[in-house]
């Protein structure tokens, strides 16, 4: 196994630590800015390129997909590059696609094979954040302060998707669909120029490890083969497919479907998904306090995947008052947020030693299956006229998700009874 010495090099201030984890925080606020920012303004696009919401879904296929396949690319770029030009470069070019997106979109209806395609591009950039992210922060931040330094990355990006629906429709309205999409890009760039004048804190390195002792040499270990098709392992990948085919439907569909379903106007229905959005974003802070004082990850995934199938399933069955919905949706995003944490926990729990970072970029590629799946299948439904299905599927994947939580921890016990 890797050398890890004892007496890591902790010296690092304060002030620096926090310097690197808002920089970092920045650019994962705009990575989940970034994949929510069209969603909200479906019903506005539907009419603006006369297209079907399956035909809309594509928009969030292209990214997911593009995403799944250029993240495994930019991990083995950071590690042989380094990652601060990466995320810099990855952040100015997602930037810029939704920049040109916002220009296209003013030549009208037939601008929806250039937004197609920017979309795949902005997929691509979307890649660099996690293996940037979390290598420049493993070798920037202090060893005392790297829990809460992951914390913090993963609240700032779900942050940023809960700010975007009422951002975008309030520029929409403004100023239209278009211009508001060519600001947000616009912000984008300017994000990625200060992390350049800002960022001599961010420090990475190829190979670099802090933990690792002077010219220590990690042994082989494990094949990737026999670590990632392992049934426990597999079965965490399913966990986060689900996990985003759920989130999906909620985060891309929830105010098309309440829009044709109780005829509630975009306005209110975007008050509803934002509040979830900063529901789960509260959740992930309460989650990680939960984490760190229980064992039993599974236990807690699975009581918050019942309560969030039990509220959206009244969510597609009752028409209810704006209060309601509000403080329902605020419910279940602070359960979805509480999943978080405990999520990773019990995906740690079930890798072997050695084997952290493959397996979490192995069944990370669950979210681009989700991401590419659930905007065919929510736009399908939708299509066909059943807005209210949409909520039944949604709660279905989060119990299909309990079984999982609970049948993972089981097949890591069969394999390794020490566990």
């Amino acid at each position: 196994m890797t050398a890890i010495s004892p007496a890591v090099d902790d010296s690092g201030s304060f002030r620096d630590d926090v310097k690197v984890i808002s920089l970092i925080g920045v650019a994962h606020f705009f990575s989940h800015f970034y994949i929510l920012l069209l969603p909200p303004l479906f019903p506005i696009l539907k009419d603006a390129f006369g297209v079907s919401y399956v035909e809309l879904g594509l928009f969030v296929m292209a990214f997911s997909g593009a995403t799944g396949v250029s993240q495994i690319v930019c991990g083995y770029l950071v590690d042989r590059m380094g990652a601060k030009g990466i995320l810099i470069g990855g952040l100015a070019l997602e930037g810029l696609a939704f920049l040109l997106i916002g220009l296209a979109g003013s030549y009208g209806a037939g601008s929806y094979w250039a937004v197609l395609g920017l979309m795949g591009v902005a997929g691509v950039a979307n890649g660099v954040y996690h293996p940037a992210d979390y290598a420049i922060l493993s070798a920037s931040v202090s060893e005392r302060r790297m829990g809460r330094a992951f914390s913090l990355h993963t609240f700032t990006g779900f942050f940023g998707g809960a700010v975007v629906p009422g951002t975008i429709i309030l520029l929409a309205s403004l100023f239209g669909w278009a211009v508001g999409v060519a600001l947000c890009g616009a912000a984008g760039i300017a994000a990625a120029a200060a992390l350049l004048v800002f960022g001599r804190s961010l420090k990475h390195e190829p190979g670099a490890d802090k933990r690792r002792k002077p010219g220590a040499k990690a042994d082989a270990g494990p094949t990737p083969a026999s670590v990632l098709l392992s049934p426990p392992i597999l079965m965490c990948l399913v966990f986060f497919t689900l996990l985003a085919l759920s989130q999906g439907g909620i985060n891309q569909f929830l105010v098309s479907a309440l829009n044709a379903l109780y005829g509630t106007p975009v306005e209110e229905a975007t008050v509803a998904l934002t509040s979830y959005l900063f529901g789960t974003a509260g959740g992930i802070l309460i989650g990680g306090q939960i984490a760190d004082r229980t064992r039993h990850h599974n236990r807690v995934a699975a009581t918050c995947f019942l309560f969030t199938a039990a509220a959206v399933l009244v969510v597609g069955s009752v028409a209810l008052p704006l209060w309601l919905l509000v403080a329902l949706m605020v419910g279940q995003g602070v359960a979805q947020g509480i999943i978080m944490p405990s999520r990773d926990m019990l995906v740690r729990s079930v890798t072997p030693p050695g084997a952290m970072g493959k397996v979490f970029g192995f069944v990370s590629t669950g979210f681009s299956i989700g991401g590419i799946v659930s905007p065919l299948l929510f736009g399908f439904l939708l299509d066909q006229g059943q807005p209210s299905v949409v909520f039944h599927v949604v709660a279905a994947f989060m119990a299909v998700s309990l079984v999982t939580v609970f049948t993972a921890v089981g097949e890591r016990r069969r394999d390794d009874p020490a566990a």
